[in-house]
């Protein structure tokens, strides 16, 4: 018994998933997730919060809260509903980011990341885009234990992946403001990163400021002067720049 899993906290659970034939899809002694961060299937999402400790549970999972159209290579295959009985082990209070270790933190971080990377190749841009935001805030911001130089770059590198996959998940959304501003915080921390340059030049172009966009692009042209795009987005630039003949 006790209470059920508030907003924030986080959750331990035991997890065996079967698939129609009886075969084992899905099976974790101990997982450990914070509900509503998307870093789990939509069954346990939904499931697990309606839960006390000690509480045996079984969901039957449509493959949409599963694991999607694709499945999951090997033991996943598409379009596969499953039988979750999950165990809810302990509920408490998630951590605040900022208060672990650099590596902890960076560790969260990539997983969060690769989460929302799961649900970006899924078509699941929403999802994909908050995974990416709390990756963001597991790596952003001050911590109680300062990062170590070769720690402290990483965590600058991970946020610029980060922010560049917000900015392709604001596109797919449809909003090339947010993109826009993800790219710019992007180069903020790393200005040459040519990602950022490149698509921050393509939305600036897309706007109509062709003038910002041919400066940010010819930057990206000198660190990749191979880049096929970057001559095509500048040549489209240059003709539509030219005056009619």
């Amino acid at each position: 018994g006790g209470p059920r899993p508030l907003p924030g906290q986080e959750v331990s659970v035991k997890v065996l998933g079967a698939l129609e034939d009886g075969g084992l899809g899905e099976r974790d002694p101990r997982l450990i997730f914070v509900p509503g961060h998307g870093d789990v299937v939509q069954a346990l999402e939904l499931g697990v919060p309606t839960m006390q400790p000690g509480e045996v549970s079984f969901f039957l999972a449509a493959f949409p809260y599963a694991y999607g159209r694709p499945g999951r290579e090997p033991d996943v295959p598409p379009e596969a509903p499953l039988l979750f009985e999950v165990t809810l082990l302990e509920v408490r209070d998630g951590p605040d980011p900022q208060s672990l270790p650099p590596a902890v933190r960076l560790r969260l971080g990539s997983q969060r990341r690769e989460r929302g990377n799961f649900h970006f190749a899924r078509g699941d841009f929403a999802a994909a885009l908050r995974s990416y935001r709390l990756s963001l805030r597991a790596l952003d911001g001050p911590a109680t234990a300062p990062p170590g130089p070769e720690e402290e770059e990483e965590l600058r590198e991970q946020r610029v992946k980060c922010l560049n996959n917000c900015a392709a998940a604001e596109l797919k959304l449809g909003r090339a403001e947010e993109a826009l501003a993800a790219c710019e915080a992007a180069l903020r921390i790393s200005p040459d990163n040519g990602r950022a340059l490149l698509r921050r030049g393509q939305l600036l172009a897309e706007q109509g400021r062709d003038a910002e966009a041919a400066l940010v692009l010819r930057r990206a042209l000198e660190l990749d002067p191979a880049s096929k795009v970057i001559h095509t987005e500048l040549s489209r630039l240059a003709k539509r720049q030219s005056p009619p003949s």
